[in-house]
């Protein structure tokens, strides 16, 4: 016995054993007979043969007849005719009938008349002219004898029904027909298998083996009195292919966000959540943003219809932002030097960005401030592969007495360092910062810089009106910028495709190491 066969026959299963026993007594046995003589079930037979076909022991053969029987609407058309008979019965002595007059004569109503004519002409019993509709040749040759279809209604309501497989000649044509019209048969699908055993199966059964019960798992009774000594263990392959298992997951997105937020609480952050409809106060003039500024226009903007304008905050605060912004106020700016106005300031926008978030917590919370904030921002950008129109982005703000630039750097480098980055910074401009910086991360894999983040130190211009003395540092970051670098994403939208198959291979515990 060759050391193959040897194995497999160790490792082959009580079931799978019964089957091959049963095969090698009556090749022809179907799965009813052996489930029947070994006192398993089908499922169990079926399942030892696709492990047995699996192994090239035996191979299953599967067979599909198509049972045809007569539906009740299907046995009221072999009761009273099909429709275009009942018309052809009636041209056969008139000749012809005019359109109007069809339904009256023949019995049928209005829907059933139309797809009796359609029929008509299908079989060429008859043809329309001007209205009327005329018997034609073809319908004078059928007119005392029965078409394929009608023969197949006959006979199915004698035999009750009739294997498809089985039907010839014309009846086939006629099944075609009658199939065509919808709700006259009744096709039930018959599954059957069969069983062959091969080569490899041959010598199995050659070498010969023992059907014998096989432990899968020991009791406690069992080791205690010693049972187990005697027991016959069935061998495990180790090398037998496990099935692949997708195993539920958070998106990666999701994944993104959630560690960001981790590593924020880790640092002492708190978290501002805000709302999706702002004021053009909170997102554009507390930020001192000039009010023609170019970000406002419709083209990079949304604006809503409902609500049209929201409520502006204290007045106090809105008449020092005004002052602010005309002329500089007690910043020690000359501000931009043209007339602010409430009406554009109450306009209602999808949040552009988070920092807005910033600025309403400096407001109503006094220092010191560690506050984080991610969430959903929404601009009119033109769908590609790195831009869309909504998008996620994550905010810090530090505010106390005596922090500065220096601080801010810091904790920049801190929290790439938790994402796992290297990072340098370059000086950038940002129009409600200063002094400001670009963050940049190391690459290793494409051995390159990449942006990935904004930072600075707020104006006196944004801070003063809030009634805000110290300083504070803010920085932000795009989520989808970093979850395209992080998962090796080259099109922005494939974070939103929902594709399944890349969504499973995505390793499960792929981010980022806090």
């Amino acid at each position: 016995m060759s050391e193959d066969i040897k194995k497999t026959i160790n490792e082959l299963h009580i079931y799978e054993k019964k089957l091959l026993k049963e095969l090698e007594a009556n090749v022809n046995a179907t799965p009813e007979e052996i489930a029947e003589k070994t006192g398993m079930d089908i499922k169990s037979v079926m399942s030892a043969a696709g492990s047995l076909a699996s192994k090239d022991i035996i191979k299953v053969e599967k067979d599909v007849e198509e049972e045809v029987s007569l539906s009740d609407v299907g046995l009221e058309f072999a009761k009273n005719k099909l429709p275009e008979r009942r018309i052809l019965d009636v041209l056969a002595e008139k000749k012809e009938i005019h359109m109007k007059d069809l339904a009256s004569v023949s019995g049928l109503n209005k829907k059933e008349s139309n797809i009796a004519i359609g029929w008509l002409r299908r079989k060429n019993w008859a043809q329309i002219d001007k209205g009327v509709v005329k018997v034609t040749d073809g319908g004078v040759a059928f007119k005392d004898k029965l078409g394929d279809d009608e023969e197949l209604l006959n006979i199915l309501t004698e035999t009750k029904n009739l294997i498809k497989e089985k039907l010839t000649g014309d009846l086939i044509d006629g099944f075609k027909k009658l199939n065509d019209r919808k709700n006259i048969l009744n096709i039930k699908k018959n599954t059957s298998h069969s069983f062959k055993v091969l080569g490899k199966g041959q010598e199995i059964l050659k070498q010969g083996f023992t059907i014998q019960e096989q432990a899968t798992q020991l009791t406690h009774q069992q080791l205690k009195d010693g049972e187990w000594k005697n027991l016959q263990y069935r061998p495990y392959d180790i090398n037998a292919e496990a099935p692949v298992v997708f195993a539920g997951k958070k998106h990666p997105l999701r994944v993104t966000i959630d560690e960001i937020r981790e590593i924020f609480l880790n640092m002492g952050f708190s978290e501002d959540k805000g709302e999706y409809v702002e004021s053009a106060f909170w997102n554009f003039d507390s930020l001192f943003q000039p009010q023609d500024h170019a970000a406002r226009e419709m083209q990079d903007t949304f604006y809503l219809k409902n609500p049209l304008t929201c409520d502006l905050p204290d007045m106090d605060l809105v008449k020092l932002t005004a002052e602010t912004h005309e002329n500089g106020a007690d910043t020690g700016s000359i501000g931009w030097q043209y007339d602010w106005s409430e009406d554009i300031a109450r306009q209602s926008v999808l949040r552009t960005h988070t920092t807005g978030i910033s600025t309403k917590h400096l407001f109503e919370h006094e220092p010191p401030i560690k506050m984080f904030s991610v969430g959903r921002v929404f601009r009119r950008e033109t769908f590609d592969y790195k831009h869309l129109p909504e998008f996620h982005q994550v905010e810090g703000l530090v505010c106390d007495e005596g922090i500065s630039f220096q601080n801010l750097l810091g904790t920049l480098k801190e929290f790439y360092k938790k994402l796992g980055f290297e990072v340098r910074f370059r000086p950038a401009y940002f129009p409600y910062t200063y002094l400001s910086t670009e963050t940049e991360i190391y690459l290793e894999e494409k051995e390159s810089w990449i942006e990935l983040g904004g930072a600075g130190m707020f104006r006196p211009e944004v801070l003063k009106p809030l009634g805000i003395n110290q300083p504070a540092l803010a920085f932000g970051l795009g989520i989808e910028r970093l979850a395209m670098i992080r998962y090796d994403v080259e099109d922005i939208r494939m974070l939103y495709k929902s594709d399944i198959k890349w969504l499973r291979e995505l390793p499960i515990d792929k981010g980022i190491e806090l």
